[in-house]
């Protein structure tokens, strides 16, 4: 009598190989850091001008998303040699010996094509240009060039993550105004506080692993210092969505209370005792809600009556039959606060 033998058996080895490493290629996403770069980008989609389809709206923010995996992909592949060194990298998927370099390369080369590709494709080339840009941006000159150069390489840096608003905007527009300008100054300020609070409890680390982060480089209280100044300037560029127009009276209460919070938790880090690691991860922490919350309210004070029709709305009945080149026209806006300062 013979032996059955269970399907599952029967797999390709190269199949079964492919779906075991899928969470190892997911994580080299930088899930954690796309789930913040989508928001941001679908918030500046949503907030803009014009309307787009939902489905063209849901293929450019997967078009970002995948642009910013890519990204953290070709990061990581650069980074696999100190990434081993430090206890917060060492367990990615490169340095346990789960994906190979040029896996993880040829990957994020494929993948930032993709997205740059589906997104000229789908909404127009100067989001796209932007997308590619930013992904350039990062892996190049910041992740190649300045991340083991200069302890200026956040600042620098965060240029790349704070183009997703910008991306965004232009998916819907095809135009770069003074409204989106402002929402990447705004996440361009946000970024040195949040990652140099973060980088103070992981000082060693990077000494050891030869990056010039600021405290390795200035030491605890030039960094504590400089990131109670950012966090001061962000106060004031955070209320210029309202100054220009586009956002409401929810927005600038949000901005306000929370940035007066940041410049305390930012004041009472520069305070803090050498030893205190708590300090530190309050403001680590508390930046990351700082920017949801700022957001949210951008989207519910300004585009909450617009966002809603991007995510549920169908084409009409017109638009269908006309084809896909007309059902992709975007009509003129519908909110008079939202065209202050368009340029």
């Amino acid at each position: 009598m013979r032996a059955t033998i269970p399907l599952s058996h029967l797999q390709s080895p190269s199949r079964a190989v492919s779906a075991a490493r899928l969470p190892d290629f997911v994580s080299l996403m930088k899930p954690r850091v796309v789930v913040l770069t989508v928001f941001t980008a679908f918030v500046g989609l949503a907030i803009a001008p014009d309307h787009v389809d939902p489905l063209l709206g849901f293929i450019a923010v997967l078009a970002i998303a995948a642009g910013a995996g890519a990204a953290g992909m070709l990061n990581m592949w650069y980074d696999a040699d100190i990434d081993a060194l430090m206890a917060r990298t060492a367990r990615r998927p490169i340095p346990l010996g789960k994906i190979s370099r040029p896996e993880a390369l040829a990957c994020g080369l494929v993948l930032a094509c993709s997205a740059v590709t589906t997104l000229a494709l789908a909404l127009n080339s100067k989001a796209a240009a932007l997308l590619a840009f930013a992904i350039f941006f990062y892996v190049v000159v910041y992740t190649i060039w300045l991340k083991r150069r200069t302890p200026q390489n956040i600042v620098i840096g965060g240029a790349a993550g704070a183009l997703p608003p910008v991306i965004g905007w232009a998916a819907a527009t095809g135009e770069i105004g003074l409204e989106p300008l402002s929402l990447f100054l705004i996440v361009f300020l946000w970024t040195p506080s949040h990652f140099w609070a973060l980088s103070l409890n992981r000082t060693n680390e990077y000494a050891r692993a030869g990056v010039p982060m600021l405290p390795v480089v200035a030491g605890r209280a030039a960094t504590t210092h400089q990131i109670l100044i950012y966090s001061v300037f962000l106060v004031p560029i955070s209320v210029l969505p309202w100054g220009l127009g586009f956002a409401g009276t929810i927005y600038v209460a949000a901005a306000l209370s929370c940035g007066a919070l940041f410049v305390v938790l930012a004041w009472q880090l520069r305070r803090a005792s050498a030893s205190d690691r708590q300090a530190p991860q309050r403001l680590f922490a508390f930046s990351i809600v700082y920017l949801f919350v700022l957001f949210s309210a951008l989207l519910a004070g300004s585009g909450g009556n617009r966002w809603l029709p991007l995510l549920c709305a169908r084409p009409a009945a017109s638009e269908v039959a006309a084809g896909p080149a007309q059902s992709t026209a975007r009509t003129a806006p519908s909110s008079p606060n939202l065209d202050a300062g368009h340029v």
